[in-house]
């Protein structure tokens, strides 16, 4: 009889705890365990040489689903994905040498975004290091400035603890991607086996909960103020902390910002909301931005793509209240007047508990006067854009996607690009989570693979990959990997024959000189989607688009290529150049 899921876990856990007592096992069974005793559902991976034991302790469990990628920088895409919706712990296993170079991108991605990940990597025997063997590169070394920490493991004693470190490291504090760079000879020695039930190391201590003092400055300095705005990042979505961000803003009654790693923290239909901030934000979300006199930033960076430049915004004059679980993230651009470390979450509650407690109330005129301003920025529609009924528009095509599966069970990754920025603006994000892409980093390649360990861990929901022509072809091998697991994701290439953000800039800054950012030799994706085994459809009109969706939304087990041919000369409007301040958006070509 087959186990149900939570049967199969409660055993796999038994198993671990049975081993506790000194079994003798060997390195590759012993990651297996530990892997097992972290309630770890899946692995995406690439087997080579190095790997080769860690593999056949795989082949002889059944509690762990490995999926085989075609190529190892997907894997780790795959497992950043799926960390990213659940807020899991993404695992991945490649090979030493090139397995772990074509691993780099995937792991310099998930530490840009600060995803929990363990990525484990084959290296050559102990006794081979360093001496150039088959198949051999200096992980540990190349790893180190794209990793929130790494592990050369020498000893088969030392594995179990490495890997309970491992886990811990990735997923406490601000999470991030931790590699374990194993040898060959060690995952094959043995020893007795024992998994730690906590990890306690000095060196390691991050802070969870605010200091008192500055969360009563924040309060004071909250209720007195006559423009406030609330600055959200992706730390709050990777602290699950929306609930209480929206309580906060809810009580206050303030208006609202999300970045783009940030979008579903707020609720898209809260009227609070003023849409992403930033280079391709929304007017009246910058404006408020340039205007307030009090900002609250929780779990965001005040990245270069979200304040523009920095001597430009530290011209107006305000306070700055920064809640960041990394202090080092604090001050690192732009000078705050209260910096507050702790879980954002932690912090969020005793903030709303001492709102509360307050005997000061927010003034209420003031902020209806401010709001008056706001909906007079928000005057401006700055999302309209001049539709057609000859060409495709890309907005559109988002739109009717957004129209289609309001109130549904779906979510949407996106590549880098126009389109990615298109997603952003026009999709509406009601829950955190449900919007996957690439933002420090701005990967291309991230949507396939992103949508296949989302679809592996959702497999009752939609998931909807928003790409390019140029993008999906980084990684369009894994439409072989969608097949073989039986994950049906189905891919909107928005396809306008350009790079279109390189020639978008270049028609901006450039003179119109489109240096190779144009595709003259694409494939037949259709007849390519249907070699894969899976659904392709062309899409050339506008009137085609909504029947389009509809018919590949209801082909609910089938993976379904959508090549949607798209106006090649459309921009992503608002703009705010490079080196330009918030507020000095370019609102259309009209501005050009």
């Amino acid at each position: 009889m087959d186990m149900s899921p939570a049967d199969a876990k409660r055993a796999a856990a038994a198993d671990a705890n049975s081993a506790a007592h000194g079994e003798i096992l060997n390195g590759s069974d012993i990651l297996v365990r530990c892997l097992q005793a972290e309630s770890v559902k899946y692995i995406w991976g690439y087997p080579g040489g190095a790997v080769l034991y860690i593999y056949d302790a795989l082949y002889k469990q059944d509690t762990i689903e490995h999926v085989l990628v075609r190529h190892e920088q997907a894997a780790v895409h795959a497992a950043d994905g799926y960390a990213r919706a659940t807020g899991e712990v993404g695992v991945a296993l490649v090979t030493s040498g090139p397995g772990v170079t074509n691993a780099i991108t995937g792991i310099a991605t998930a530490y840009m975004d600060s995803i929990p990940m363990v990525i484990i990597t084959g290296q050559v025997p102990t006794a081979a290091i360093g001496l150039d063997a088959f198949q051999e590169c200096d992980t540990v070394g190349i790893t180190r400035p794209i990793v929130k920490h790494n592990f050369l493991v020498k000893d088969v004693a030392d594995l179990a603890s490495t890997l309970k470190k491992a886990f811990h490291i990735a997923r406490t504090g601000r999470p991030g991607p931790v590699v374990v760079d194993i040898p060959k000879d060690v995952s094959l020695k043995t020893t007795a086996f024992h998994y730690p039930e906590s990890v306690e190391m000095r060196s390691y201590n991050p802070v969870r909960k605010g200091h008192g003092g500055q969360i009563r400055k924040a309060v004071q300095l909250l209720l007195n103020a006559k423009r406030p705005y609330i600055y959200v990042g992706g730390g709050v979505v990777l602290a699950n902390a929306h609930k209480e961000l929206r309580e906060l803003a809810d009580m206050l009654g303030f208006p609202c910002t999300n970045t783009l790693m940030g979008l579903g923290a707020t609720a898209a239909s809260d009227p609070k909301f003023l849409g992403m901030l930033g280079m391709h934000g929304t007017y009246e979300a910058n404006m408020t931005m340039q205007h307030a006199d009090v900002v609250i930033a929780v779990g965001a960076r005040f990245d270069d793509r979200v304040i523009g430049n920095p001597k430009h915004f530290a011209q107006v004059e305000r306070k700055i209240i920064h809640i960041d679980i990394d202090p080092s993230s604090i001050s690192k651009r732009v000078k705050v007047d209260i910096p507050i470390v702790g879980d954002v979450k932690d912090v969020l509650l005793e903030l709303i508990a001492q709102v509360k407690e307050s005997a000061q109330k927010v003034d209420q005129q003031s902020l209806a006067a401010w709001w008056s301003q706001i909906n007079e920025w928000r005057k401006r529609e700055c999302l309209r854009y001049k539709t057609s009924n000859d060409v495709i528009k890309p907005q559109f095509v988002l739109e009717t996607l957004g129209r289609l599966t309001a109130g549904t069970d779906h979510y949407i990754t996106s590549d880098v690009g126009q389109h990615q920025m298109f997603a952003a603006q026009y999709c509406r994000f009601e829950e955190p989570r449900r919007w996957i892409n690439s933002g420090g980093l701005g990967t291309m390649g991230v949507g396939l693979p992103y949508a296949m360990g989302i679809k592996l861990a959702k497999p009752e929901s939609d998931v909807f990959c928003i790409t390019g022509e140029g993008s999906i072809q980084m990684c369009i091998q894994e439409l072989s990997t969608c097949l073989q697991y039986n994950t049906p994701v189905k891919v909107l290439s928005l396809n306008n024959r350009y790079l279109g953000m390189v020639r978008q800039w270049q028609q901006l800054d450039y003179g119109g000189r489109y240096s190779h950012s144009y595709m003259d030799a694409l494939p037949n994706f259709v007849k390519l989607a249907e070699a894969y085994g899976h659904v392709g459809m062309l899409v050339e009109r506008p009137e085609d688009v909504e029947g389009a969706l509809k018919e590949a939304i209801a082909l609910k087990d089938r993976t379904v290529f959508l090549d949607i041919r798209t106006d090649p000369t459309e921009n992503v409007w608002p703009m705010v150049q490079a080196g330009k301040g918030i507020s000095e958006m370019l609102l259309g070509s009209e501005e050009l």
